[in-house]
């Protein structure tokens, strides 16, 4: 196989396992401070227990994504040094700001969120968990100012082919930034929520009803009900801000060969690249024009506007970017029904039934699907490009050979394999095994505003 392409799949694997788990992190920090909060506030002891279960969850998925993290940025040094050599004066500082967020916030303060509940004062395990959530959002924030520059990248000069900062407020507040950043907070939230409601409904298909169990199944399920509506509303603006700065991701995604009006919005299609048209379509007549021109008459670009006269394709493999856009949206309609039915069943009986727990425990892991669905689209999407119109993704390509490339990836594959299983095996190991009663926790009530008075201090 090609070297480049054999390149891509080890860091689209790499990059695959390792979004995994900061997109559990990144909402269940906030989470665990909602726990801590309602504990403080109440003194009630299912908080938490909630907040002790669910601690051990985010710390098991921290440590995965640290290591994994790691593990990829070796790579832009062998696999792909033509990134730094080009663009390593803008993607240098925002990588830096990361690390020093992850590890100085989360890493530091996650000990105490672990281990100091009783060892220190209450403000200050409170305190620590605030800083915990803010640093994992501040990571988050890092990484996606440096994806959203490499789509949309502005506040920049080249000079002997080289990328000079010119305005880093441009850079970090690009056009997409805003867009990008919403659709994958919101992503962690639901990730978050659907783990946490299918985790606790484990619990309770067990008979482990403890008022724990239920105050967390209540809080997953509350907050993918909340949170769905939103993202999809996000969803559409991403994807109107997608038309206007990247049309050709946007005709991949709804497998649109010809410039036209009264485009259909395609609910499956078969997209033939060599033919350059789809089979077996089945749409709704206009949609994709309504949607993204909110007219049946709107105009949507083609695929093929993307050919050069010499034959030379400028947009991204089509068939990748089609299904996995249709499995992202499928799989946020179906959190929409699932969490609202669980939401008004909760409302209305004040229990769950067992069918619908089945289904929530089936559902634990669907933010993981949606999430790299939508990855996919977002970076299969990109391509040619790497960074989009600066950098194509041959030109940062190292000259490793294929056969080397090739058996680093195989081991990759292999060892992700491996820990994928182990880590949903120990999180419903730990489910199983609920959480001992302790001796309640005395709280320290205290009023939001000087709650942060005191952390800031």
């Amino acid at each position: 196989m090609d070297p480049t392409l054999l390149a891509r799949i080890q860091f689209g694997a790499n990059i695959s396992f390792h979004i995994l788990f900061p997109t559990i992190t990144i909402a269940l920090g906030w989470v665990l401070l909602y726990f801590k909060l309602r504990f403080n506030a109440s003194g009630d002891t299912r908080w938490m227990d909630a907040y002790r279960f669910f601690v051990k969850v985010f710390a098991l998925s921290f440590a995965l994504g640290v290591v994994s993290g790691i593990t990829m940025s070796f790579q832009f040094g062998t696999n792909w040094p033509g990134f730094m050599e080009r663009v390593g004066n803008i993607a240098g500082p925002l990588l830096a700001y990361e690390v020093l967020t992850a590890f100085f916030l989360e890493a530091t303060f996650l000990g105490i969120m672990l281990f100091g509940f009783r060892k220190v004062p209450n403000w200050v395990h409170t305190g620590a968990t605030v800083l915990v959530a803010f640093g994992t959002t501040m990571s988050a924030f890092w990484i996606l100012v440096l994806n959203s520059w490499m789509h949309t990248p502005a506040g920049f000069e080249l000079r002997d082919g080289v990328a000079h900062a010119t305005d880093w407020w441009a850079i970090v507040f690009n056009p997409s930034m805003p867009y990008r950043l919403a659709h994958m907070l919101l992503a962690s939230g639901l990730t978050c929520a659907f783990l946490v409601a299918g985790l606790s409904a484990y619990r309770w298909l067990r008979r482990d009803r403890g008022p724990d169990v239920m105050a967390a199944m209540r809080t997953g399920v509350a907050l993918a009900a909340l949170l769905i509506p939103v993202q999809i509303v996000v969803g559409d603006l991403h994807g109107l801000n997608t038309l206007e700065h990247q049309p050709a991701k946007v005709a991949a995604m709804e497998g649109n060969w010809e410039t036209r009006s009264h485009v259909p919005l395609l609910l499956f299609a078969v997209p033939d690249a060599g033919q350059r048209r789809n089979t077996f379509e089945i749409g709704v007549p206009s949609g994709a024009s309504m949607i993204l021109k909110h007219s049946p008459a709107g105009v949507v670009p083609g695929l093929n506007d993307f050919v050069a006269a010499d034959g030379t394709v400028n947009h991204p493999p089509v068939a990748p970017v089609f299904f996995a856009f249709r499995i992202m949206v499928g799989i946020g309609v179906l959190m929409l029904a699932v969490s609202w039915i669980a939401a008004w069943r909760l409302r209305r009986k004040g229990d769950i039934a067992a069918p619908l727990a089945v289904v929530l425990v089936a559902m634990t892991f669907s933010g993981w699907v949606a999430t790299l669905a939508g990855w996919y689209v977002t970076e299969i999407g990109r391509q040619p490009w790497l960074v989009t119109g600066v950098l194509t993704t041959a030109q940062a390509a190292s000259q490793v050979p294929a056969a080397m490339i090739g058996t680093t990836l195989a081991m990759y594959l292999a060892l992700y394999a491996v820990l994928i299983a182990a880590y949903v095996s120990v999180l419903f190991h730990l489910a199983g095994k609920g959480i001992p009663q302790a001796a309640p926790v005395p709280a320290t009530p205290a009023p939001a505003l000087a709650l942060a008075t005191t952390v800031a201090t």
